[in-house]
């Protein structure tokens, strides 16, 4: 670390959310630890690594690139790509026993022109209603399983689907999905020989439904410590501990006189003499430009970002004079005031899960453990 930005990365609290999760959950229901986007910004390897350590059962990512990530840091656990991946790779994907999402026959027809030294392992996706990737109906999903059991390189050992308003108040929809889920699960049943695992349940439906989650859940925005909605989060059916936290620390303090203006476009003119203090962040971090407003923690203490925020740095105002080096907190605890992840989400008119994403690799993660940290 050369700079004074950092984010720290709760490990334990990774633990404590996965145990909350097992607790609520049947016993022969498994966990899929959903470690995509770099593990949603916390940091794809240790983050998979503590999941697995904590009682996940499998991984699942978005991209071979990130499946891959893991085998090279000798991850042996199964990995599932919920994303698109080109047949063409399908031989990788089974040399390295990763698991690949497939919903299309001309898919499995290109696979046929290749010469695979061992079957790639393949989980079906049925779309029933978030109309994104996935079999919509039987007639596909018909055609499907024939395919594969025309092709020996193939090997079905899951199949999936996935919910578009199991966080929301309202669950007509769900309750619509499920349906379309359980007629084609029959279809497969009923055409395919192949034992399969059956997983639908993302953070939103496992925490509200987890006796239905089949054989195994996934989960992702939950096990790092944050709801998926304000819905979800009022029926508090589970405790989560946030895993991720934001820090910086004072670079500079000036005293600015009535009238003097802070940053690009004298967007914000001082009413007053005031302290302003500036820090190493800005959106070339990640951290939008459009927080210009939003407070951050100064010993324990609500002060404002004033001013537009830069690429690298920003300014904040100051209810007093403080010494630089002084820590400040964008997202987590100081003293017993907190900005929560939600906060900056609904600052910013966006969900939490795109936060942690947003903030890059430019901010090291420092993870913490048993109250001992180390850098990633």
């Amino acid at each position: 670390m050369y700079r004074e930005t950092w984010a720290e990365i709760n490990l334990d609290a990774i633990k404590y959310n996965i145990t909350q999760i097992k607790e609520k959950l049947p016993q022969e229901t498994g966990i899929i630890a959903v470690v995509k986007a770099n593990a949603y910004g916390h940091g794809l390897v240790p983050i998979a690594k503590k999941a697995l350590e904590s009682g996940a059962n499998a991984l699942a990512v978005a991209i071979l690139e990130e499946a891959m990530i893991l085998r090279e840091a000798s991850i042996t656990a199964p990995i599932l790509v919920l994303g698109f991946v080109p047949a063409k790779y399908a031989l990788l994907a089974a040399e390295n026993n990763i698991t690949l999402t497939v919903f299309q026959r001309d898919w499995l027809e290109e696979l046929g022109e290749y010469q695979l030294v061992k079957p790639v392992n393949i989980h079906i996706k049925l779309d029933t209603g978030m109309n994104r990737i996935g079999v919509q109906s039987k007639d596909e999903l018909l055609n499907l399983i024939r395919e594969i059991a025309n092709n020996k390189n193939i090997r079905i050992t899951g199949i999936f689907t996935h919910f578009a308003t199991a966080d929301a108040k309202e669950l007509d929809f769900y309750y619509e999905q499920t349906e379309r889920l359980e007629e084609l699960l029959y279809v497969f049943k009923k055409q395919s020989k192949e034992e399969v695992i059956v997983h639908v349940g993302n953070s939103a439906a496992s925490l509200r439904f987890p006796e239905s989650m089949h054989n195994y859940i996934r989960f992702g925005i939950s096990m790092y410590g944050l709801y998926p909605s304000k819905d979800v989060r009022q029926e508090n059916s589970v405790d989560l501990k946030p895993v991720f936290s934001l820090h910086s620390r004072l670079i500079h303090v000036k005293r600015i006189t009535k009238g003097e203006s802070v940053s690009y476009g004298r967007t914000y003119v001082a009413e007053k003499d005031e302290w302003i203090g500036t820090i190493p962040i800005g959106y070339g971090d990640g951290w939008s430009r459009k927080l210009q407003g939003m407070s951050v923690l100064v010993n324990g203490r609500r002060m404002p970002i004033v001013g537009r925020v830069c690429m690298d740095q920003m300014m904040i105002r100051l209810d007093e004079a403080y010494e630089t080096g002084t820590e400040v907190v964008l997202i987590g605890e100081q003293g017993n005031t907190v900005i929560e992840m939600d906060e900056v989400a609904e600052y910013l008119d966006t969900i939490n899960y795109e936060i942690p994403c947003m903030i890059n690799e430019r901010v090291p993660r420092i993870y913490v453990e048993s109250g001992k940290k180390q850098s990633d």
